[in-house]
């Protein structure tokens, strides 16, 4: 599935489980309680773990019980339900209080990629077809007839990452974005409708704002330093731009 992060998630619904992660990204641990097994993994009732959506991979880590860890080996919605995936479920007990530990390593670095990919599209004035975020790495697919510079993509995205940037949260509702279609960045994904209001990211004072229901850093000197940009060319009308961070 090719998805841009610009995809907004975790609005429209009314979830199951309370994620602390909108609001915190960085919250490493927190203890929490089971409230549901299924087939392969747990629902618990509050989760720091990102499900998979937006192009940004679902969390790991691990959960604790009785001293005893288990291995989270990702996270994903599945039918309206935010489900952490584990080995043998069933031996677990609904109402069960645990601790919830994230791969803060991996973690960290998907906020710093998504942070950096939404400052690309503040130096790209075209519309996002696709995206994906890695450890260390990302892209956007842009929709461009020509090549962009790969050194001045380069050298404007280190330039913005030092000037140290704040990276906000905020609210718009359903009725603004359709007034201000132009802050939806991606052609195929459209952010999500029904609970009357859309999360949105702000980068600086209107260096990007867009919908969004990603982990990002506070602000842009926490990215780090992109060391190189490659440019392929997938298409006509397509243009993907790969970003690599300083590990």
């Amino acid at each position: 599935r090719d998805r841009s992060p610009s995809r907004g998630l975790g609005d429209v619904y009314k979830r199951q489980t309370v994620e602390l992660f909108r609001d915190d990204a960085y919250i490493k641990n927190y203890n929490s309680r089971i409230t549901e097994i299924v087939s392969d993994g747990i629902i618990l009732d509050k989760t720091i773990f990102y499900p998979e959506g937006g192009g940004q991979p679902g969390d790991v880590g691990i959960i604790t019980i009785n001293e005893n860890d288990i291995v989270v080996t990702g996270t994903r919605y599945d039918n309206n339900r935010l489900v952490h995936l584990i080995e043998q479920p069933n031996a677990l007990k609904i109402n069960q209080d645990i601790e919830i530990k994230l791969n803060w390593k991996k973690r960290y670095s998907y906020m710093q990629v998504h942070t950096c990919l939404h400052l690309l599209c503040s130096i790209i004035p075209a519309p996002v077809t696709g995206g994906s975020i890695g450890d260390a790495r990302g892209r956007l697919d842009f929709d461009l007839e020509t090549k962009p510079d790969k050194e001045m993509i380069l050298n404007q995205l280190n330039e913005l990452i030092s000037n140290d940037y704040l990276i906000s949260i905020s609210e718009i509702t359903d009725d603004e974005l359709d007034k201000n279609p132009e802050l939806v960045r991606t052609m195929s994904v459209k952010p999500p409708r029904g609970s009357g209001k859309i999360r949105m990211v702000s980068i600086g004072d209107k260096i990007d704002y867009q919908p969004c229901g990603g982990t990002h850093v506070n602000k842009t000197s926490e990215i780090g330093e992109v060391i190189s940009i490659k440019i392929e060319n997938k298409g006509k009308m397509n243009k993907r731009i790969i970003i690599n961070l300083l590990q």
